[in-house]
């Protein structure tokens, strides 16, 4: 199989870190606010297309009868199959592959998204429609479930289409499987270069600052938010006169209550926790499925930084203060959807 073309970064510092990074390559693509992107083969432009809640609706002929659509939808599927197989395709310096995300991944979450948590997006016109924005959000669920609803909300709500990059812990890019996935879906290290430089080409990035101690809290600590670390998010947005945007998220701290930690277990497997709910691991394979709840994401109003000095990224004070007001609104907007949900799972 022949090997994709790379979207290439403009900026080729080495970062510096124990986990491994795809090997760059020669491509043909450009980044967005790097230049201009090639197109999907297949897809039609927003302006073009329909939408349906602010979803863009693709490879679809609204005026052409339902036979010839299906017939597109077969040529489309086989070009598909054809690049893919003769590696005429392209990523990004960070693996991140997105025909394949728009055209698998995407699908293969969606019904998650809309069927089984049946995902409720409120402000999304908060996210600009270009440019670098950096989406900072509460993380729970002993599963980060979360991070990926989050990706689909934005892959499928906003209007200009645009793609969330998030930022993960080293143990993702140690996992064999998830490590390809999560590159082919755009995820990175969560770390201040990787952050700066999708930051500096105009990408929209996702970060969940509590790590492990949000992802793993017990159930009785849902929904209260835990240390924001040392508030390196921040300096990485004033660097780069990124918008703040706060992202609370409903409903994932129920999918797998945890009423335990096996320490021990955790250590021999070098995992920060092992998580024992009410169905794991005593159902086996079966408790480790979510249970269904009804969740909510809320994007609040961006919060600037492009209006402090250059060395305002230096400043301990203000970014102690940026830090507390983002995890604050955040706390704040948890609370008050709390209060408006009528159930867990409904």
């Amino acid at each position: 199989m022949a090997d994709a073309k790379v979207i290439p970064f403009d900026d080729d510092r080495s970062r510096g870190s124990a986990v491994p990074r795809p090997q760059r390559r020669r491509g043909t693509g450009r980044l967005r606010g790097g230049g201009d992107v090639q197109p999907l083969p297949g897809r039609f432009p927003a302006q073009d297309a329909g939408h349906v809640n602010g979803v863009e609706q693709q490879g679809r002929d609204e005026s052409g009868p339902d036979d010839g659509g299906l017939e597109q939808r077969v040529a489309s599927g086989l070009a598909f199959l054809r690049r893919r197989l003769t590696g005429d395709y392209d990523v990004d310096d960070f693996g991140y592959d997105e025909e394949l995300t728009d055209q698998v991944l995407m699908s293969l979450l969606r019904p998650v998204y809309e069927k089984y948590f049946r995902v409720e997006v409120k402000g999304i016109e908060n996210i600009p429609s270009d440019g670098g924005a950096l989406i900072v959000a509460n993380h729970s669920g002993t599963l980060p479930l979360d991070g990926l609803m989050m990706q689909v909300a934005v892959h499928d709500h906003h209007l200009a289409g645009r793609h969330l990059r998030l930022l993960a812990a080293d143990l993702v890019f140690v996992l064999p499987v998830v490590n390809e996935l999560a590159r082919k879906l755009g995820h990175t290290l969560a770390c201040a270069e990787d952050a700066e430089r999708l930051l500096g080409a105009g990408e929209l990035v996702g970060v969940m600052p509590e790590g492990f101690k949000g992802i793993g809290k017990p159930f009785g600590e849902r929904y209260k938010l835990q240390r924001f670390g040392r508030g390196g998010f921040v300096s990485t947005a004033l660097r780069k006169g990124a918008p703040i945007i706060p992202c609370s998220i409903v409903g994932a701290e129920e999918i797998y209550p945890m009423i335990g930690n096996a320490k021990t277990l955790a250590r021999l497997l070098g995992f920060p926790y092992f998580p024992i709910t009410p169905t794991f691991p005593w159902l086996g394979p079966l408790g480790a499925i979510p249970l269904p709840t009804k969740w909510t994401i809320q994007f609040g109003e961006p919060i600037p930084t492009d209006g402090y000095p250059p060395e305002a990224a230096e400043d301990p004070m203000l970014m102690f203060n940026l830090t507390d007001q983002v995890r604050e609104q955040i706390q704040h907007t948890l609370y008050k959807l709390l209060v408006q949900r009528r159930s867990v799972f409904f």
